[in-house]
């Protein structure tokens, strides 16, 4: 039993469209109160709206956040909506690609700042504001992080290099986000994706023909996940039966991490 998020305050980045945003709803649907973050103001407003109607707690927030101000601005309106947050979900998140050897490229600063820097502030703004409110009401308990990678941090490819580093300077960020904050109670996980129907391999799937069949061929469950499924995923590491589990990186990739593509012997 994953035990009851029901009435805890979340916040869900990138919460427009894609994982974030099935994340932003499986958490609605389990009783939460959350504050779906993104750039889109028009998405949000409809979303929050929908799920409004369908008599959930949910509340938008429309900045940039790669501004440190908006940051701040997203915490507070987060305490202004719910009065608290105890669970952080860094679902915003860049997927480009680029030539390595091109030294003009920007590629690797952009994915390094959207990917890193920017979770990493959130990361530490919302876990000053848990230690604040820490012991003020009975059943504080620290609080939850969960940071949305991906398998590339493991499984690169000769044009995601950028990506790829981003993703395992993520996954060493939620290790070491986790001994740091684990004495105030704080846990911080990470939930890695791959073959999961995400806004970014959705555009990728609408620009290549062939592009669903050699995923689907690449993964050993043999088909692509839905964003619902990452965010079950998520549900679990913010909930009381994942009480005892921090610092860990789960991929949610229908097993193709574990896959040696090569078709054959190469070693």
């Amino acid at each position: 039993m994953i035990g009851s998020i029901a009435g805890k305050s979340v916040i869900v980045t990138g919460a427009a469209n894609g994982v974030g945003l099935a994340i932003a709803r499986r958490f609605v649907e389990a009783g939460a109160n959350v504050l779906l973050a993104d750039m889109n103001e028009e998405k949000l407003a409809a979303e929050v709206k929908l799920l409004a109607d369908e008599k959930g707690n949910a509340e938008a927030f429309s900045g940039d956040l790669r501004e440190k101000l908006t940051v701040n601005n997203l915490l507070a309106a987060t305490i202004d909506a719910f009065d608290r947050v105890d669970i952080l979900v860094n679902a915003s998140r860049q997927v480009m690609t680029g030539d390595p050897l091109e030294t003009k490229d920007d590629c690797f600063d952009q994915m390094m700042h959207q990917n890193v820097t920017v979770n990493m502030r959130l990361c530490q703004a919302v876990a000053r504001r848990m230690v604040h409110q820490a012991g003020k009401s009975d059943g504080d308990s620290g609080g939850a992080i969960i940071n949305i990678t991906s398998i590339a941090a493991v499984q690169t490819q000769r044009n995601l290099v950028s990506f790829s580093v981003a993703s395992a300077a993520l996954n060493q960020l939620t290790r070491s986000l986790a001994v740091s904050f684990g004495a105030q109670g704080i846990r911080v996980n990470a939930v890695a994706l791959g073959s999961i129907m995400s806004g970014s391999l959705l555009s990728a799937l609408n620009n290549d023909d062939t592009l669903r069949d050699r995923v689907i061929a690449a993964t050993p469950l043999g088909r692509i996940g839905e964003a619902s499924e990452a965010a079950e995923a998520v549900l679990f590491l913010a909930s009381p039966a994942a009480g005892f589990i921090t610092g860990q990186v789960l991929a949610v990739d229908g097993g193709r991490s574990l896959l040696d593509r090569m078709d054959q012997a190469s070693h």
